[in-house]
């Protein structure tokens, strides 16, 4: 007699996994998730650039732009920093102002010289200590940060430290002077004695910041062309006029703009180098820098209005930097 088996599955223990899900329906749900994955993949990759660079244009809005604009239509109106928000419209009248008045043409000449002493010794020096560093030194790694520590030195602090050097009477510089029979230099209230100390801060603070740019070039030229050069015959001085700085032109070009722009600038040097410790550089602004004339007009006179027009033309002579460095950058580009 046969036994007859019962092929239904067992009921389901209580507490028991519930049944799975059909194989097509499980493999809908899994495209639908990888779908959904997908498009937030997408959209990631899409949109997250923008927020990772949107603090920066946020910020530059709020602190760039926006000043640009207002101190531009500041430039057009008479306004005073007793009553800000009182604007007359006067067009360009502050401007025409500005071009006839001594003092401007005064500092932008003071802003020329200075600019001049100070970024001419500021850069050779650069190039030398650079070409030193660029050899095998012991310590080299000591000597490049130390490089770096009056760049991160306040602008108070080694001002106040020059204006102690520079003192007339109990200065060091004027006793090293007395030492080789120079009679002591007033640094502070003669002309280009003031513009040679202010210079000095800005040389000090500065040279060591482009000898590091010049250094991070020159490691970037190819051994090659020394090797060759050698081989033809040429020194260590031939190596350097005819292989380094033909390979610096654009990087010599980039500090040259870089520093023009930072002179026409100058702010906190002559600002605090000066004995009365405001913003007229000096008791005939010998000294005065553009910077402290602009200083002078808006928060000295309170003159807003005027002070915007100044540094709208401030911005006005970077922009033709600008467009100098383009052209001079161009044609050293088809020259090469």
């Amino acid at each position: 007699m046969s036994t007859r088996h019962d092929t239904a599955a067992p009921p389901a223990k209580e507490g028991g996994a519930a049944p799975g899900r059909p194989p097509a329906a499980a493999a809908e749900a899994d495209a639908r998730r990888r779908a959904r994955l997908s498009r937030r993949w997408q959209r990631d990759i899409r949109w997250s650039p923008y927020a990772f660079v949107s603090p920066f244009f946020l910020l530059f809005l709020a602190f760039g732009l926006f000043p640009l604009v207002y101190t531009g239509w500041a430039s057009l109106h008479q306004v005073e920093m007793t009553a800000p928000t009182d604007m007359t419209w006067v067009g360009m009248r502050n401007y025409t102002r500005i071009f006839d008045d001594d003092f401007f043409w005064n500092a932008a000449k003071n802003t020329l010289t200075i600019g001049i002493i100070s970024t001419v010794p500021q850069l050779l020096m650069a190039m030398g200590l650079a070409h030193i560093l660029n050899y095998k030194l012991r310590a080299s790694t000591f000597y490049r940060v130390a490089m770096l520590a009056p760049y991160a030195t306040s602008i108070a602090a080694a001002s106040l430290v020059f204006v102690l050097l520079f003192g007339r009477d109990y200065g060091m510089i004027n006793w090293a002077l007395d030492t080789v029979g120079i009679s002591p230099v007033d640094w502070q209230n003669d002309k280009w004695p003031s513009q040679i100390a202010v210079s000095s801060i800005i040389i000090w603070r500065w040279t060591g910041y482009n000898a590091l740019i010049y250094l991070a070039a020159m490691q970037a030229i190819p051994q090659d062309l020394y090797e060759s050069a050698a081989l033809d015959g040429a020194s260590r001085w031939q190596q350097f006029l005819h292989v380094t700085l033909p390979s610096l032109r654009p990087t010599i070009l980039f500090t040259v703009v870089v520093s023009t722009i930072g002179a026409s600038q100058v702010f906190g040097e002559p600002l605090l180098f000066d004995a009365n410790k405001g913003a007229s550089g000096g008791a005939e602004h010998q000294f005065q820098t553009l910077g402290l004339y602009l200083y002078e007009q808006g928060w000295v006179n309170q003159h807003l209005g005027r002070a915007s027009a100044i540094a709208w033309t401030m911005f006005l002579i970077l922009i033709v930097i600008g467009i100098v460095n383009y052209v001079i950058s161009r044609r050293l580009r088809a020259s090469s």
